[in-house]
């Protein structure tokens, strides 16, 4: 094959199959988009150490969606081989928190609305998505349940323990109980009636209890 045929080819005309103000357009709004949720992934982030990365990682894949859904519509040869060809893609990072999944999920449909035309849906479906986000995510911390560790003495210093730790919270399960010769050790799971984490001071010098934390609990157990 010559130049000449390359020139000659179909491969020059696919060129202006997407304009350049369409191509401008989808991707400056990708990246409003991608910015907005990068922005609401930062606000409601409640896991053990936030990522800057996974957050730039969002503005990304949502740019790179639309790029890619721009060029599957403008040519149905390409979409076949554009199916083919992300069909053997695998990812191996792991995801830690669940909440993150939404959010890779929201990036790639606000990539696929935009790159489709539907602005107005990319749009408002993005806000009213944050917006729940927001709401659900955001909640007081003394509704989310929290581990209390307990090491006591005897079985007498327990229950005074127990009993007293009863009446501060709104809730209290023992989750686990171990003992030793001259040693009890309990984890119980509590639910707080405010914001407020005094009680484990006063909790820690009843009589008997040699130590007291308190741990917050994001696992999957919800009662």
């Amino acid at each position: 094959m010559t130049f000449q045929d390359i020139f000659k080819s179909s491969f020059l005309e696919n060129i202006t199959s997407v304009s350049v103000l369409d191509m401008v357009l989808s991707l400056a709004l990708a990246f409003g988009i991608g910015l907005f949720i990068f922005l609401i992934y930062k606000k409601t982030f409640s896991g053990v150490m936030y990522s800057s990365g996974f957050g730039v990682t969002l503005v990304a894949l949502t740019m790179i969606t639309t790029l890619v859904i721009l060029a599957v519509t403008s040519n149905v040869v390409l979409s076949l081989g554009m199916v083919g060809a992300l069909s053997i893609v695998r990812f191996r990072t792991a995801i830690k928190e669940p909440l993150d999944i939404a959010f890779l999920f929201w990036a790639i449909a606000a990539g696929i609305v935009l790159a489709a035309g539907m602005i107005p849906l990319a749009v408002f479906g993005s806000v009213v998505i944050g917006v729940v986000l927001l709401v659900f995510a955001n909640r007081k911390a003394h509704f989310n349940p929290y581990i209390v560790v307990l090491y006591c003495e005897d079985h007498d210093s327990e229950l005074n323990a127990t009993d007293f730790l009863r009446k501060q919270v709104q809730r209290c399960i023992v989750k686990s109980k171990t003992v030793r010769k001259g040693a009890v050790e309990l984890n119980l799971e509590i639910r707080l009636k405010e914001d407020n984490t005094d009680f484990v001071n006063i909790l820690s010098e009843i009589n008997g209890v040699t130590s007291a934390v308190l741990v917050s609990y994001n696992g999957d157990y919800m009662g």
